[in-house]
């Protein structure tokens, strides 16, 4: 085996080993694993110009450097396999990568003893984002439920938002280049050699087409140097991020309805229903393009039905953004939400959820809509019960406090955190440890609920005027009002209770 591996070294001056041995084969490259297996080294098949050598150099110099190397970057690598090093052998450019972590790859795989064979896998997102592959096909123990999917897509959002930050597009987002891990909520993009640069040459790849903005599709068949050719760019991932954070969470695509637009030419019709007649199944006033429930398969329900699992149960935050992405930004992609509102979106989100009382429920969590009686959407279980809304409220400079648009669900051994209490403080990459620990928890206790105090030691009961000591609680009823924080970004918590 050891005359079998080869030792280069790479551009930056790093020694780069790797078994000479191609392991996987992507649409580009060849990839070879280090004898450690702790890296991979993937080769671009076609010879390589100095362009890309330019822009290869960048991605795994200067932008790496950019992202890593400063507050959060540690945190961030969880997010990307980014590579490190570019080297060259026999005449063809290769880039050294991080090995995917293990959470990455298939526990159990399939159903029935793994009978598909993909149990030490990488877990492809395309087995999760449809609902037939997860009804079919996976063990049920892979599939996590509807809050470890949320957790993916503050991920992925997280990780584009620090992408465009640095100036950087991803090109060809589609769940082929992001792993993710329904059972503990984690995402990690890959493919970044692909990434568009500003300045450099344009992107290669046009993308995946579940995932290709209608104005890509629309313009493709224009030459590259026609300005009317569109290409991949910072809008068009964020419309491939809405798709994405679509599909997770309702299992279906939302632009693959069943209305047809050229009976005659299969692949005329594809072009048109992804490019320029792109329609939202779920669109308002327009209801040509909703899915056709008599035409779906068993395994396909009920997450096909929008009339059963519309795209509002994804909580009032998120509805809006996707109404941004595939009402106004359809086809107007300065419309479409940043990857920042993406996150911020969903991070709120994570606080609207609610326990499904039905231990069968596949989903186990849903975002409160609101409701006077509310009841999971997925499973159809009523909750029962008094249920506390928390509603927060930020001090202004002038004194007063200002609604946040942001409520809390209250759940037993649900928990309060640095960033509840402060309007300044968010969870990303950029949270100090110290901020991410719990300073209060709310409990049911007697039918009656509470919020216990850890660790906030200006919190007060504005109505009674009365201090709440670290160590003491506070019953939450209709009109109960907690200050958590004083100060600038301090905030007021106001209880109205739901249900009944």
């Amino acid at each position: 085996m050891s005359n079998n591996i080869i030792t280069l070294t790479a551009t930056n001056g790093e020694t780069i080993q790797f078994i000479n041995e191609t392991k996987a084969q992507g649409g580009m490259k060849d990839v070879m694993f280090s004898p450690q297996r702790d890296y991979v080294v993937a080769f671009f098949r076609e010879k390589a110009d100095a362009a890309t050598r330019e822009r290869l150099e960048q991605i795994t110099g200067l932008y790496r450097e950019r992202i890593f190397n400063q507050e959060g970057g540690e945190y961030l690598k969880k997010l990307y396999c980014w590579p490190t090093a570019v080297v060259e052998y026999n005449g063809k450019l290769g880039v050294v990568s991080p090995f995917y972590r293990d959470c990455f790859f298939f526990e159990y795989g399939s159903r029935n003893n793994d009978m598909l064979g993909i149990k030490g896998k990488d877990k492809d997102g395309k087995w999760f984002a449809s609902a037939s592959n997860r009804n079919k096909f996976l063990d049920p123990r892979e599939l996590g439920d509807w809050m470890t999917h949320l957790k993916i897509c503050i991920m992925l959002a997280r990780a584009v938002r620090r992408m465009h930050m640095a100036g950087l597009s991803h090109s060809d987002l589609g769940y082929k280049n992001c792993l993710i891990d329904p059972t503990s909520g984690q995402a990690c993009l890959i493919d970044i050699d692909g990434l568009v640069v500003p300045g450099k040459h344009p992107p290669s790849v046009v993308g995946t087409p579940d995932f290709i903005a209608p104005e890509v599709v629309a313009t493709a068949h224009l030459p590259k140097d026609d300005p009317q050719r569109k290409l991949p760019s910072r809008t068009t991932d964020l419309h491939a991020l809405a798709v994405l954070i679509y599909m997770y969470l309702l299992y279906r695509h939302p632009l693959r309805g069943d209305k047809i637009h050229d009976p005659g030419d299969s692949q005329r019709d594809e072009e048109l229903s992804m490019g320029s007649q792109a329609l939202f199944i779920e669109h308002p006033s327009d209801p040509s393009n909703r899915i056709k429930i008599d035409q779906c398969k068993p395994s396909e329900l009920p997450w096909k039905d929008t009339q059963k699992i519309p795209y509002t149960v994804c909580g009032a935050y998120i509805a809006e953004l996707f109404r941004r992405a595939f009402i106004d930004g359809l086809h107007n992609p300065a419309a479409r939400p940043t990857a920042d509102e993406w996150e911020h979106a969903l991070v709120k989100t994570v606080d609207l959820l609610q326990p499904c009382a039905n231990p069968q429920c596949e989903q186990k969590w849903y975002a409160f809509d609101n409701k006077v009686k509310p009841a999971c959407p997925f499973c159809g279980t009523p909750h029962t019960g008094s249920l506390p809304v928390l509603n927060l409220y930020s001090a202004a400079p002038n004194g007063s406090y200002r609604p946040d648009n942001h409520r809390i669900m209250v759940f037993s051994g649900q928990s309060l955190f640095k960033w509840h209490a402060n309007s300044n403080i968010f969870p990303n990459e950029r949270l100090k440890p110290e901020d991410a620990r719990r300073v209060g928890y709310f409990v049911q206790h007697n039918g009656d609920w509470y919020l216990v105090n850890e660790n906030l030691p200006e919190m007060h009961d504005v109505v009674n005027k009365t201090p709440i000591a670290i160590g003491d609680k506070i019953k939450l009823a209709d009109g109960v009002q907690v200050l958590l924080q004083k100060g600038q970004g301090g905030r007021l918590l106001m209880v109205q209770m739901a249900g009944g």
